[in-house]
């Protein structure tokens, strides 16, 4: 069997693999590293969780290692872009973690929050940046970063890229960068505008696909209910109630779908916290630490933090509401059983949502179980609320949310019950973190 000190990284590198506790590469790592320590040029198929982030910061590391050259003011030796800030974020914490005892700097940059740090990390020159797309675009268009002396560029999770209208401020990035370089590129599905960009920057790269296109964790055991949308409330308190479920995820598709679902928790005694694009980056880094140190119970997110939460130990993901974009529940429930454990996706489908569960298995190409609980006269009565509740906005619980299926989004169009209408990811507002569809 492979281990990491077969495969020729730094003595710095290995050491750090040995406090992190890695000794044994996942199959992306054991695959893509010593391809990418030759300098070839690489395009990785792979589902969230699969270790890829690894995959490509190590050879970077080792890279930068064997050519020690301080940077020059404002300008980049690696970089790393993102869809989101919590990736940008957890991407920026990885190769801080691998590059412990080296002495290479790493700076990360998105948006909603003030420049004046991101300007004064640039000016100095930076050795490794993760950043989204939209600030980085504006620090480069403002002369504060320059990407001529670039010597690696990542491109991750390419196709929420797409999802999120970045795919121009994108082109815009790589038109800046130097021609001799190289470049990785890493996405969970390669639809053909995704398969275009690749081949834009990509000179004849290496593939590697661990994992079929858009195919759920296999240590993930789901589970679908059918029920009417009125009882979704009652049915989500009922299964987080249980002992088993230590550390829950909630997806909703809306950013006020998510407060409403959290004030809900709150209000029956579950410490419940939301995170979306309309919250401030601080608000979204509280909710994270909350619900890592455990003194949130419940997190409730929207898309976009499908695949920007790596947090260990998550036991169950429950699709309050059923995504729109059939790909995006591969990786809502890409959030457990990760690190080799198992884990429980857990989904509600109501009427409406009907023809979203059928895109969902026809995607992943399986036939989720169901149980009915649209009329079962078993179902236990909801129980009082532990405190008083917040009163309910205008209308029942039973009406969609305003804005249409997709988060940030107006519908486009009336379609029959139980054919909703599809969307592409969340729209541009769906980031929550840029101007002109930027990070």
């Amino acid at each position: 069997m492979t281990q990491f000190s077969d495969l020729g990284l730094a003595e710095p590198l290995l050491r750090a693999l040995n406090e992190e506790g890695y000794a044994t590469p996942t199959p992306i790592q054991a695959r893509a590293i010593p391809a990418l320590l030759e300098g070839r040029d690489m395009l990785g198929i792979a589902q969230t969780g699969t270790g890829k982030t690894a995959a490509f910061a190590l050879p970077i590391l080792n890279r930068l290692l064997n050519n020690p050259a301080r940077p020059v003011p404002r300008t980049v030796r690696a970089l790393i872009m993102a869809p989101t800030r919590e990736l940008a974020a957890q991407i920026g914490e990885s190769f801080r973690a691998y590059g412990r005892f080296t002495r290479l700097s790493v700076a990360v940059i998105f948006g909603g929050v003030p420049h004046g740090a991101q300007i004064r990390a640039l000016s100095r020159g930076v050795d490794i940046l993760v950043a989204t797309p939209g600030r980085l675009l504006d620090h480069i268009e403002s002369g504060h970063c320059r990407l001529d002396h670039t010597e690696v560029v990542v491109l991750d999770e390419a196709d929420h890229m797409l999802d999120l209208g970045f795919v121009v401020p994108i082109r815009k990035i790589v038109s800046r960068l130097a021609s001799r370089r190289q470049s990785l590129f890493f996405s969970a599905t390669m639809p053909k505008e995704i398969a275009t960009l690749a081949g834009e920057m990509l000179r004849e790269p290496v593939k590697v696909e661990v994992t079929p296109v858009a195919t759920t964790a296999e240590r993930v055991t789901q589970q679908v209910y059918l029920i009417e949308a009125g009882g979704k409330r009652g049915l989500l308190l009922e299964l987080l109630s249980k002992q088993e479920v230590v550390r829950p995820i909630v997806f909703t598709r809306t950013k006020r779908g998510a407060d409403r679902v959290a004030e809900h928790l709150e209000a029956y005694g579950l410490s419940a916290a939301a995170i979306h694009g309309n919250k401030s980056q601080g608000q979204r880094e509280r909710a994270l630490d909350g619900f890592k140190a455990g003194t949130v119970k419940v997190l409730v997110a929207t898309d976009i933090a499908a695949r920007g939460i790596d947090i260990d130990g998550i036991s169950h993901v429950v699709n309050f509401e059923l995504p729109n974009v059939p790909e995006q529940y591969v990786h809502r429930i890409g959030r457990t059983a990760r690190a080799g454990n198992d884990g429980i996706a857990i989904s509600f489908c109501d009427r409406d949502e009907v023809a979203y569960l059928r895109d969902i298995e026809k995607v992943t190409r399986q036939k989720l179980p169901v149980i009915d609980r649209r009329a079962d006269p078993s179902a236990p009565a909801e129980a009082a609320p532990a405190k008083a509740q917040p009163r309910r906005p205008q209308g029942s619980q039973n009406r969609r949310p305003q804005g249409g299926p997709g988060e940030g989004r107006k519908p486009q169009g009336q379609r029959p019950q139980g054919q909703p209408q599809k969307a592409r990811g969340q729209g541009p507002s769906g980031g929550g973190d840029r101007r002109r569809a930027r990070g």
